[in-house]
């Protein structure tokens, strides 16, 4: 269409070249926002702050939003171009910075919007990766080992996945590997990367371990419902346009999650007799998670039995924090399911390719005549990305966690693991103070009450925690 036909807003002029898209533009910077909600304060700061311990609230939020922040200044500074850029090894991209207006105005890799929404989105992913990662580790990891554990991991372990992935100059790219938004870059990393951390920081203290409780039930379900929202842009945004691949990727992931939490809901009467808040969670997060490899590439009806078999079958496995089996085995099963069902069409669209003879699920190749060996070499290149992640993961962070034993302790004191935030962080996320008895008269702590001339209401005095013998105790004010 001639330039003059169209209206005044979509013309293109220096700040909207003739290549961009408006409307890719705009969903993918809507996307990579809600993405960005999962982690502050979907995730960590709400979802797992109302998860743990009261004593530990405070310290959760604080690792999330470190690490969202931390993982920022690398992913611009070097993370973005070693998971996208120029290839250095055959897994592993070169570093480069990506802060240069020339760079970041450019068209990106794929799609049709300028590279800076590339980084913003793609920031996302990279982002929440060490947040899930943060619930494997509550209540136990030293702070200030967790600062120098996000930038170490992200460098030596997210950006080789990530390129191996998801970079068409990637080795596994190459072969042909399905990993639609994250189940192998994301989900599988951040479960075995958690898993691997924690036997290296050791178990929580046996009181934490034997006297667990969610702290806060309904911010819990809140947070919850924030990721579970969320996940529209992590899902639907991986397609890079605002496509009907899109569309039908935000209707699969949802299909999917509400299956699998009314699944492990409807288990959970069926053996207990009465419904589970935190098993409504790990059914939903099982859901999301076992279908985010497959989310734009099989037909609904396959998400439905995902849904049945992530919230059927992961049911059965402990794990308190539910990082393991909620990301790293739901990972896993999305990502062999997507080698059965994955449909030839829907591969072709979203790789944009002129036929889908590379792509094909191990369902639909049965059905057709000479296809079940692309369909067996699909379900094995699947396998390959699993156990590549797997010792990537491994391997990487066991060295990370490593290195930092040998200049700060990995694991918090004894002491600290007792008393929780108000030593760690020397606050509580309630009104916290000394005190050395165990009942409350109407004073806080051993401090009198006080009233504020101003606003003439009560007020409590500040309280200096100078001992690192006395007792603590919770008061909600």
């Amino acid at each position: 269409m001639d330039q003059q036909q169209l209206l005044p807003n979509l013309l293109s002029d220096e700040s909207s070249p003739e290549w961009m898209n408006k409307g890719d533009n705009a969903w993918q910077l809507t996307a990579a926002t809600l993405v960005a909600l999962q982690s502050v304060p979907g995730c960590l700061v709400i979802l797992y702050g109302g998860m743990v311990q009261k004593k530990w609230a405070i310290n959760s939020s604080l690792m999330a939003i470190y690490a969202f922040a931390a993982t920022l200044i690398c992913w611009v500074g070097w993370g973005y171009h070693m998971s996208f850029g120029d290839k250095l090894v055959v897994f592993w991209g070169k570093p480069g910075v990506a802060v240069d207006d020339n760079f970041l105005l450019g068209q990106a890799f794929l799609g049709y919007f300028p590279t800076a929404t590339m980084v913003w989105f793609q920031f996302g992913f990279a982002a929440i990766t060490p947040v899930l990662i943060c619930g494997a580790l509550l209540g136990r990891m030293s702070f200030v080992a967790w600062m120098v554990f996000v930038p170490l991991w992200h460098t030596f372990s997210y950006t080789i996945g990530a390129f191996s992935v998801w970079s068409p100059n990637g080795w596994l790219a190459k072969m042909g590997v399905t990993d639609f938004a994250g189940g192998f870059v994301i989900h599988l990393s951040s479960g075995v990367a958690g898993f691997t951390a924690a036997y290296w920081v050791g178990p929580r203290s046996d009181k934490d371990r034997n006297g667990h409780a969610p702290n806060n039930i309904l911010m819990m379900l809140a947070g919850a419902g924030l990721v579970w929202i969320g996940w529209t842009g992590f899902n639907g945004g991986a397609p890079y346009a605002a496509s009907t691949l899109a569309s039908l990727a935000v209707v699969n992931t949802h299909v999917c999650a509400a299956t699998s939490l009314v699944t492990w809901l409807m288990l959970d009467i069926s053996v207990s007799g009465k419904p589970s808040a935190i098993g409504v969670v790990n059914g939903l997060i099982t859901g999301l998670v076992c279908i985010t490899p497959a989310a734009g590439v099989v037909q609904c009806w396959a998400a439905i039995l995902m849904g049945v078999i992530s919230g059927s079958l992961l049911r059965h496995v402990d794990d308190t924090f539910a990082i393991l089996h909620t990301h790293a085995v739901a990972g896993c099963l999305g990502g062999v399911l997507t080698g059965i069902f994955a449909v030839p069409k829907l591969c072709r669209l979203f790789y944009n390719l002129s036929d889908s003879g590379t792509y094909i699920g191990l369902a639909y190749a049965l059905l057709k005549n000479g296809r079940k060996s692309a369909g067996l070499r699909q379900m094995g290149i699947q396998v390959a990305g699993i156990v590549f992640i797997v010792c990537l993961n491994i391997v990487s962070t066991s060295l990370v966690c490593l290195l930092i034993k040998l200049f700060v302790p990995l694991r918090l004191s004894d002491e600290e693991l007792s008393i929780g935030d108000g030593e760690v962080e020397g606050a509580c996320a309630c009104a916290c103070a000394l005190s050395n008895s165990t009942s409350d008269h109407g004073t806080f702590g051993n401090h009198p009450k006080l009233i504020n001339s101003l606003y003439d209401v009560d007020e409590y005095p500040s309280v200096l925690v100078t001992s690192k013998t006395a007792s603590y105790e919770m008061h909600v004010v």
